[in-house]
């Protein structure tokens, strides 16, 4: 019979804290390979056995991360309601991946730069929680536009451009910073034009 884990005490929980914040911008920054365990314990001010104590190697932090980060990054797409206003759960959905592309930009590009190099950490992730909610989520978008709901269009590829055009604004947020200057204006305006654009391909 296996043990319950042993509870984790504040300090250790906030140390763990410290070790993913410190890994996150590095790995955002250099990605996986471009980063060490030296890099990240001066990073969070820990000695490396100590780091080592609370995550055994790199790659153990990087799956951590990654594990939070996909939790985080379906909560929308699952939280669309099939009994809801089509359109609106989609813009609904938008709206939350537009807000996450500011709020998280670190993990958005984390998550990419996993996927550009093959997914070779979270593949499985990928295979048994988010194929799972996609093909869930397609079928609900697919039963509104034979409603007559949406406009017809391929369910899948749709997907696939929400995730394009709102991740844009996290993974190439050096870009556009340089490109349109004033963070607020800049948010105010992208916010405006992709929930348009959305709006205007998807009304019957």
């Amino acid at each position: 019979m296996t043990s319950p884990a042993r509870k984790l005490s504040r300090i250790q929980t906030e140390n763990r804290q410290r070790i993913r914040d410190a890994a996150l911008g590095l790995f955002a920054t250099h990605g996986f390979r471009g980063t060490t365990l030296d890099q990240i314990a001066e990073a969070c001010g820990m000695h490396k056995p100590n780091l080592i104590y609370y995550f055994e190697s790199k790659e153990a932090i990087h799956i951590d991360l990654l594990n939070m980060l996909m939790e985080e990054w379906l909560s929308p797409l699952d939280a669309m309601n099939p009994d809801g206003d089509p359109l609106e759960e989609i813009l609904g959905y938008i709206r939350r991946k537009m807000e996450m592309s500011r709020l998280y930009p670190r993990e958005s590009r984390l998550f990419a730069n996993e996927i550009v190099q093959g997914a070779p950490r979270m593949l499985p992730h990928l295979e048994s929680t988010l194929k799972p909610l996609f093909n869930r989520q397609i079928g609900i978008i697919t039963r509104w536009m034979d409603a007559g709901k949406l406009a017809q269009m391929h369910p899948a590829h749709l997907i696939f451009s929400i995730w394009a055009v709102t991740q844009h604004y996290a993974d190439f947020e050096a870009q556009i910073a340089v490109l349109l200057p004033g963070d607020d204006k800049r948010a105010r305006g992208a916010d405006e034009f992709v929930e348009m654009m959305f709006r205007k391909l998807l009304t019957p």
